[in-house]
């Protein structure tokens, strides 16, 4: 490149006109790439929104469709009619499948990428009550956690899984297997030997490498945290079917996770008891809907308590430790105005709470990486500073 800017320079069109034929080629050989990596951010970023926009377009014609008294099968083959590419692929494979005579729930199992697991369960319960109108503001409801997953990004998340974590891992490693070794046999002929106890403490624990082991587990999980985020629902449907136990009971030992789960379970279980399903079928279908095999085991668990005489508030206990939803639910039992409109406060300040842990985590997180590597220079250059203040001191005493 410099022989062809040198070129370029001694041509008699002179140094403007060389000048803008070298910003055209440095245009031309690296823009494309840069466009690239940068539109690969924008679109992992971005695959949650995405996601869920789809989903809200879905939820949208389902709400026009009944409002004119279509049945869903009918408003999704009259909107596939239409051609319309912005419904997505899938949109018209399920119409597809609708053709062929299959009921609307056991079409939307037949795509099921379609929508997220949780809104497939809720449509399937407003099909099974007969009224789906009911369900969608649950459904809808839920879309906004995408909103909260794309803010934990913001704060860094992503950019340090894909940026800035890969030189955290590579400068530890060429520090502890080229410069500390080189650094330590020069200074060691110099100091016989004689190294401060903090440098030493540094270089030992450095050469150990329970340092590296350390910022190596914790950008491990960064980058298990950015591999959920773009896997998303299709990522946690494989390790579910893999690992069921395992991936939803990790699920529901996360706060936001847990709370999200909870919003859902209570606000599909009002629905149900509003129209007047039996008490032990609404807790078996509102399980359901979290698609989480944790609180539906719960469910199994409260719904043979049912069955045995136990009340509801009491027999709710066992889908909440905290007792919260029992509390709640028994107040509900007091009011006019139906279980959702009682309970609706509450959901509200659990789908506030989980965004607020969500975020505090994202921040948690990133700090404390950038905290740990800035622990880690400060202590290399304070260890080299002693020595070398060390040496001084040794030079001017001689």
């Amino acid at each position: 490149m410099t022989t062809l800017s040198q070129y370029f320079l001694a041509n008699p069109f002179g140094t403007a006109v060389s000048f803008v034929l070298l910003l055209l080629l440095w245009a031309v050989l690296c823009l494309p790439p840069v466009i690239g990596i940068l539109y690969l951010f924008y679109f992992l970023f971005t695959l949650p929104m995405r996601r869920n926009e789809r989903a809200r377009l879905f939820l949208d014609l389902l709400a026009l469709g009944l409002k004119d008294g279509r049945n869903p099968e009918a408003t999704v083959l009259e909107a596939a009619a239409s051609r319309d590419r912005a419904m997505g692929v899938r949109f018209h494979l399920l119409a597809a499948h609708l053709q062929t005579g299959l009921r609307f729930s056991d079409a939307l199992d037949k795509v099921p990428r379609l929508l997220p697991p949780q809104i497939r369960a809720m449509l399937k319960a407003g099909e099974r009550i007969g009224d789906l109108a009911k369900v969608l503001p649950a459904c809808r409801q839920l879309l906004n956690d995408g909103v909260s997953q794309v803010r934990g990004a913001l704060n860094y998340l992503v950019i340090l899984a894909f940026c800035v974590t890969p030189l955290t891992i590579f400068i530890p490693l060429m520090i502890r297997v080229k410069v500390l070794p080189a650094f330590q046999q020069i200074f060691a002929n110099m100091t016989e030997g004689a190294f401060p106890a903090f440098t030493r403490f540094v270089f030992g624990l450095s050469q150990s490498g329970l340092l590296f082991a350390v910022q190596s587990a914790f950008i491990l999980l960064i980058w298990l945290a950015a591999l959920a985020y773009v896997g998303g629902p299709r990522l946690r449907g494989w390790l579910q079917r893999v690992l069921p136990r395992l991936t939803d009971g990790l699920l529901c030992r996360l706060p936001w996770r847990h709370k999200r789960l909870q919003r859902d379970f209570s606000a599909m279980l009002a629905v149900l008891l509003d129209v007047g399903v039996p008490e032990a079928e609404a807790v078996t279908l509102a399980a359901e809907t979290t698609a989480n095999s944790t609180f539906t085991r719960r469910a199994a668990k409260t719904r043979q308590l049912l069955n045995d005489g136990v009340k509801l508030p009491d027999a709710l206990r066992v889908m909440d430790d905290s007792g919260e939803l029992q509390w709640r639910l028994a107040n509900a039992l007091h009011r006019h105005g139906g279980f959702l409109h009682a309970l609706t406060g509450w959901h509200e300040a659990l789908d506030a709470r989980a965004f607020q842990l969500e975020q505090s985590v994202a921040q948690v997180a990133t700090t404390s990486l950038v905290l740990l590597n800035g622990v880690v220079v400060a202590s290399i250059v304070i260890a080299v500073f002693l020595l070398l203040i060390n040496l001084l001191n040794e030079a001017v005493l001689w």
